[in-house]
């Protein structure tokens, strides 16, 4: 059972938080390149917000979505 955590950890450590170590590693070298890649990050979010806005706003026109009280099993 100790093995398995240790995959995991292994898994994570090692593997998952690659790019994560390669970014701090570029930060000493070079801050500006290290904050360029972290912006294009955050445009990347708010494009797909905006996205994702723009979507709900079609379907709320379109009088798709179903606002009954019995929509949704946690109403």
């Amino acid at each position: 059972m100790k093995d398995f955590f240790y995959a995991i950890q292994d898994l994570f450590v090692n593997v998952l938080l690659t790019p994560m170590d390669a970014l701090k590693a570029l930060e000493l070298e070079n801050w500006f390149a290290a904050s360029t890649i972290s912006w294009i990050f955050v445009i990347i979010g708010f494009a797909a917000m905006v996205y994702w806005m723009l979507q709900l706003k079609s379907f709320s026109d379109n009088n798709e979505e179903d606002k009954s009280i019995s929509a949704h099993s946690y109403l």
